[in-house]
């Protein structure tokens, strides 16, 4: 039996990523209040001091094309629109989506209903773009990965994390939070963390403190030139056991004479290495793979 309510419409224009570009809306949802759900890692943002903040760093302007991830209760969605008249957004979740499609007209929020991680970033950024987004914390350092292909496309990103990935992101040589993340995202991007966010700041309220980063791809002509696959190759075990030493880690990959030939001592931690050192590794793991 019916609860008289009416299905969402849907569009049947095919989307980015393989989710659907929604329009339309059901007023009744608004009524209703939107239970979050741990599946999706959903704290919503609801301090307006801190979307204030947060919209005082992104600096949105008109024109600039803003795709927006995870807008959940579109707090940070609806000053951006304010301040762009119009954002993109990428929502997984089809109950706040509809209730995207019932608050913003078409004019001002082009509603993707897609899973960010599965999502075809080539389409989206087929122009460049200005990312933003609280991501949830179950999904945020793949996604950061996800991005890396499409970064010379990016203008910016500012995201908002969990404190503990920020700090991994922006750590320097030598510190216990330095590591592969640190390592790869400071290769592609200058980063600069610019301010925390208490768990206050959030509906249900999170077990951990978050933080505000700030990403800008480096130029093409600042990246040092090595092959992207080579260098990932090396970065990741290098850090897969933070104990041994490169010569251990890195065995598979090139022996101790060919590491020092890069200019990297053997014995060296990863976690002792700037990316100019994993940048030599990447090169001479190229040339040995020529000879052979």
């Amino acid at each position: 039996m019916s609860d008289g309510r009416r299905a969402a419409p849907s569009s049947s224009r095919a989307p980015l990523g393989g989710g659907r570009i929604a329009t339309g809306g059901d007023p009744i949802l608004a009524a209703e209040p939107h239970r979050a759900r741990k599946r999706f890692g959903q704290n919503f943002l609801h301090d307006p001091g801190v979307v204030s903040r947060i919209v005082e760093a992104i600096d949105p302007r008109p024109g600039q094309a803003i795709v927006e991830i995870g807008p959940g209760q579109a707090a940070l969605t609806s000053a951006l629109i304010e301040r762009a008249g119009h954002v993109r957004a990428i929502e997984i979740d089809r109950d706040l989506a509809a209730r995207l499609r019932q608050r913003f007209s078409a004019e001002k929020l082009t509603l993707i209903e897609a899973d960010a991680l599965k999502i075809d970033w080539s389409d989206v950024a087929a122009t460049p773009l200005r990312l933003v987004g609280n991501l949830p914390y179950n999904i945020s350092t793949p996604l950061l990965f996800a991005l890396l292909p499409v970064a010379e496309r990016v203008i910016d990103q500012h995201f908002m994390l969990q404190k503990e990935v920020v700090d991994r992101m922006v750590a320097a040589p030598g510190s216990k939070t330095y590591g592969r993340l640190s390592v790869m995202l400071q290769f592609r991007y200058r980063l600069t963390k610019l301010f925390d966010v208490p768990r206050g700041a959030f509906k249900p309220t999170p077990q951990v403190t978050s933080s505000v980063v700030r990403m800008k791809p480096r130029g093409l002509s600042e990246l040092p030139q090595v092959d992207a696959q080579a260098f990932a190759r090396v970065v990741a075990p290098a850090f897969g056991q933070r104990r041994k030493t490169l010569r251990n880690a890195l065995s598979e990959l090139l022996d101790a004479d060919q590491i020092a030939a890069s200019g990297v001592d053997p014995q060296a931690r990863a976690e002792t290495l700037g990316v100019d050192s994993f940048v030599g590794l990447s090169r001479r793991l190229v040339t040995v793979a020529k000879t052979i």
